[in-house]
């Protein structure tokens, strides 16, 4: 029996109230926010609360108290946690938007050419991204070791070069998880850039032909203008990814030498996991979630609006 057949041979009170909740939205979107905060709200929420609590991973009595808040926030480590984040996480954006988008330019080019090889090239960049982060901190480690079975210092070595103490010295061992970090964001990148460089009105190269425009002036003053909203979201996506990326640091470096290559996610872990002080990696996760909430609202401030569009 059809819906209208069924509606037909209900009592008119049973019609109303039909008619009432098809055409309320509440009833179709409470499924989704029973979801949300189930699976989202809540764990933020607790978090907060941990934050004003001195909770750890092994004790059973709970306090409330601000000492674990002035305690996270005046460690004499933060500061040296927090400019290690700034690198990592600035690098790390400028340097997955460069190459995503020179990757997908390549490709969108050689597809219209019919070159071989640009397929080849668009899996060989998804490849990075598919790898899991524990096992790209391994492979980069291989690349990076300084034994004498290391990729890179092998190559210096044929080449007649001095070999880079990648990992071991405390200025060269961020760069090595930068460049580890940008090679594995780079497909995401890669895939976003080249969805919006398919977008693109191919009238308005056709115009800037006519024009007399060069390559590199369609590319600034077409290309680029047209990817705007793209470039930003892409930005805003992979800097709350970089954020929160300790798995790759981990293997790679272990955090060190020393400190040098401790990001704040990674000091999430070290203080909830080895410290088992689950108050203070609260108040820290806190933090990383204003700072991740703070530049997504300045990336999407620079967003156009519905009329620029």
């Amino acid at each position: 029996m059809s819906p209208i057949a069924i509606e037909a041979d209900s009592p008119p009170q049973s019609r109303t109230f039909m008619r009432r909740f098809a055409g309320a939205p509440l009833p179709w979107i409470m499924p989704v926010i029973v979801v949300i905060g189930i699976f989202y709200l809540y764990p933020v929420i607790d978090v907060f609360r941990l934050s004003f609590t001195n909770a750890t991973l092994i004790g059973e009595n709970q306090q409330y108290t601000f000492g674990s808040i002035t305690n996270a926030l005046s460690s004499p480590q933060l500061p040296d946690i927090l400019w290690a984040t700034l690198i990592f996480v600035g690098g790390s954006v400028i340097g997955q938007q460069i190459l995503g988008l020179a990757v997908a330019v390549t490709v969108i080019r050689g597809e219209k050419r019919g070159l071989f090889g640009t397929t080849i090239l668009r899996t060989t960049a998804l490849v990075a991204w598919v790898v899991p982060g524990i096992a790209g901190g391994i492979i980069w480690q291989m690349l990076f070791s300084e034994a004498p079975y290391g990729a890179l210092n092998s190559i210096l070595r044929l080449m007649h070069m001095p070999t880079v103490a990648w990992l071991s010295d405390p200025a060269m061992a961020p760069w090595s998880t930068l460049i580890s970090n940008i090679w594995r964001g780079t497909a995401f990148s890669m895939v976003v850039m080249y969805a919006a460089l398919k977008s693109i009105d191919p009238s308005l190269y056709e115009a800037a032909e006519v024009d007399g425009a060069t390559a590199s002036q369609q590319f600034f003053f077409v290309t680029l203008p047209q990817l705007r909203a793209a470039i930003l979201v892409n930005m805003i996506l992979i800097t709350i990814q970089t954020v929160n990326t300790f798995d790759a640091i981990i293997t790679l470096t272990g955090g060190g030498p020393g400190r040098a290559t401790e990001v704040i996610s990674l000091y999430v872990f070290n203080i909830v996991f080895r410290n088992y002080d689950l108050s203070g990696g609260s108040v820290l996760s806190v933090l990383m979630l204003i700072i991740s909430l703070g530049l997504a609202f300045v990336y999407a401030s620079f967003l156009p609006k519905e009329e620029e569009q």
